[in-house]
């Protein structure tokens, strides 16, 4: 008999021995059901990284024939030589699924954000959609990595081209590129990291977009710089591997310290924090970026607008200077929008990822007149239901607020949540066919560190859900049909919980109203918090949540990157507990073994001993229900077809996003297909009519 139902009966609980037994029964987990056949994926050819690229000088370098004539003969910008690095990266061309590009045309972007401004450092977005991504680069890169073999894995080598380890493993030394430039021709080095590491990162006052924090490289770990273009890490254990990928996107792409310098509070005392986060409006054209496009057009709740930055450092393997797109653009619209117009030719890119738009769009795609095509990779979108585990303070809750996390912190009320939960209804309330899988929570099946065997599933039985309710004392007094806390807490009133939830996404709102209407069965209130994403993301990172419905990040699907976020390692580093005020987390005794297994996954190599740590926490984080796992599925790349350089079985999101995955600097449009889509044809950032300067 179970010994925690034993204790409940001790403390004078009404259940029958008979009943106890029945519910022993009926809880005990099982294995998960295998994801349906999806024959419409599609799957990547596996190279090594040194197939895809290098950093090496080339004998003489190329560029679009009209930057030539109108900037460099001119006089307004340098030979393309010397506005590239002493030894540029260079994609190689076996690994292009077509080739070498051509210069020319667009790719028209749909996004349902926002913008906040540029300054991602000090925590604002630029709205999503890829428009970061295409702006910003890190020390490393993960997007591509879905094609890298196995035995190969390890995040690319980016602003940083190099880097060693020391005999002991404690220290990591990294090799910036030498003589690249920002797209205003300021010279980058290691100046930028540092201002972003010692005046972002660590400084307490400010939480860069992503969240990054020390925590997020390891507790102890400490940057300096050695020379212009030379960093060294130390951390607290050897060897910590899983931090390159923290150095990727988004959690370690430096920022332009030439402008941002004169506007942070430590070099400018007149400065407020809020000053220095809001300095640099969306209306701020020719924002410096390292990236391949630069902003220069911004009209709200319209479009964004950035061409080719002629600073880019990275070439193909004929010298041909990236990227081949001279422009991208960012109509301002929704989510919902953004897989319409993909899918009627009048947008061109597009993440399909929620699922109610699926068959549609397939039927569509599967037209002869189609101009846009539909590419499915793995299920690695998932959905779960997060519970506020932290009871010493995050976002200081109420006394009814406290009282949920109380039972949010009770194994068997998370047992109860979960098996109220009709995974199959919920899904095919989604979309109906193949798509969709039971998702039990933790790893997802399919992904390299999924066990099978390690994963508990505790199926849909609402007669055990409402038993183990009944055994934590949780009673309906007043016969209204909802549960009460019990007396003496929360005034012995209904157990009402508020479920915050992201009206970004049709998926999102379907999946909070079906938590709802399944737990009414159970006896909880449910009163759902919806919000757009920048007061969601608010909400969610202040703890001023009971509950949440979050599509999960890609820690759950890659394991290796953000890893440290798998569990409460650090004060601030969990999606749901994190510490009060006082700093300090409490964790129940799971979590800490969930805490201690992260810590060991990052601090060994051996991929077989991982493997093995893995199995472990999966094993822990079901059982205990850690987080409530509601449905998990595909996403689809939307193309339009006239594109080419896209890699077969790209996923929409796995390590980073699919706008990163297909390396857009190398995509193009072939001479016969290109369209008249320019807004500013032959012009660069900062002419004609731009705040910044050419050179």
């Amino acid at each position: 008999m179970n010994s925690k139902l034993i204790a409940l009966s001790g403390a004078g609980l009404l259940l029958g021995v008979s009943a106890y037994s029945v519910l022993a029964q009926t809880v005990a987990p099982t294995t998960p059901p295998d994801p349906p056949e999806f024959p419409a994926q599609s799957e990547p050819v596996f190279v090594g990284i040194s197939d895809i690229l290098e950093f090496k000088a080339l004998p003489e370098y190329r560029e679009p024939e009209w930057v030539t004539k109108k900037f460099v003969e001119t006089g307004k910008l340098p030979p393309v030589k010397d506005r590239l690095p002493k030894e540029p990266l260079v994609y190689k061309i076996a690994n292009m699924p077509d080739g070498v590009g051509v210069y020319g045309d667009v790719m028209r972007h749909v996004i349902g954000g926002r913008p906040e401004g540029w300054n991602y450092l000090a925590g604002q977005t630029q709205g999503w959609g890829g428009i970061d991504i295409g702006m910003m680069e890190c020390l490393t890169r993960t997007g591509p990595l879905f094609q890298v073999k196995a035995e190969e894995l390890q995040p690319m080598p980016n602003l940083a081209k190099s880097w060693e380890w020391s005999d002991d493993g404690l220290q990591l030394t990294m090799h910036l590129i030498e003589g690249a430039k920002w797209s205003d021709g300021d010279p980058f080095d290691a100046e930028d990291v540092m201002f972003y590491w010692e005046d972002n990162v660590v400084d307490p006052n400010v939480t860069p977009l992503n969240g990054a924090s020390p925590a997020t490289f390891g507790e102890g770990t400490t940057l300096e710089k050695v020379d212009d273009y030379t960093i060294r890490w130390t951390f607290t254990k050897p060897k910590p591997t899983e931090y390159l990928y923290s150095m990727a996107y988004g959690t370690f792409c430096p920022g332009p310290s030439h402008l941002l310098k004169p506007k942070h509070p430590k070099y400018n005392p007149d400065m407020t924090y809020d000053e220095y986060k809001n300095a640099f409006p969306p209306d701020f054209m020719n924002w410096p970026v390292m990236g391949a496009w630069v902003p220069v057009e911004y009209r709200p709740d319209d479009i964004i607008v950035l061409r080719r930055n002629p600073y880019y450092w990275k070439v193909d393997e004929q010298g041909n200077q990236l990227p081949y797109l001279n422009e991208v653009h960012y109509r301002l619209s929704t989510w919902a929008d953004r897989d319409v117009q993909a899918v009627a030719g009048s947008g061109d890119f597009s993440n399909l990822e929620q699922p109610e738009s699926f068959v549609e769009a397939l039927r569509r795609g599967a037209e002869e007149s189609a101009p846009a095509r539909l590419q499915f990779g793995p299920r690695t979108i998932g959905y779960a239901l997060q519970m506020n585990m932290s009871a010493n303070g995050w976002g200081e809750p109420d006394e009814r607020g406290q009282a949920v996390r109380e039972l949010n912190r009770q194994l068997d009320f998370r047992k109860a949540v979960t098996m109220a939960i009709d995974r199959q209804r919920l899904g095919e309330s989604l979309v109906r066919g193949p798509f969709t899988a039971i998702y039990p929570g933790g790893l997802y099946a399919g992904t390299t560190y999924y066990d099978k065997a390690s994963t508990a599933y505790y199926p849909y039985n609402l007669d055990a859900a409402n038993a183990l309710l009944d055994g934590l004392g949780l009673k309906d007094i007043d016969g209204n049909g909802i549960r009460n806390f019990p007396e003496g807490t929360a005034g012995g009133g209904d157990i009402e919980i508020t479920l915050l939830a992201n009206t970004d996404y049709n998926t999102d709102r379907n999946l909070a109203e079906g938590v709802v209407n399944m737990m009414q069965p159970l006896g909880l209130r449910i009163i759902v918090n919806l919000q757009q994403g920048p007061s969601r993301d608010a909400l969610y990172q202040s703890g001023r949540f009971d509950w949440q419905v979050l599509r999960q990040t890609e820690e759950i699907a890659t394991v290796v990157q953000r890893t440290a976020q798998l569990a409460p390692t650090g004060p601030q580093v969990h999606q749901f507990h994190r510490a009060g005020k006082d700093g300090t987390l409490d964790l129940l005794p799971f979590e800490q073994e969930l805490v201690d297994l992260v810590n060991k996954f990052v601090g060994t190599p051996d991929l077989n001993e991982r493997a093995e740590i893995m199995k472990q926490f999966q094993k822990v984080y079901t059982e205990n229900v850690y987080a409530v796992g509601l449905t998990q599925y595909p996403g689809a790349l939307i193309i339009n077809k006239r594109f080419a350089n896209i890699p077969a079985g790209t996923p929409i999101s796995m390590y980073n996003w699919a706008e990163d995955s297909i390396i857009r600097e190398r995509v193009f449009v072939p001479q016969d297909r290109q369209q008249d889509y320019e807004l500013h044809p032959e012009s660069l950032p900062g002419e004609p009519g731009g705040e910044g300067p050419v050179t």
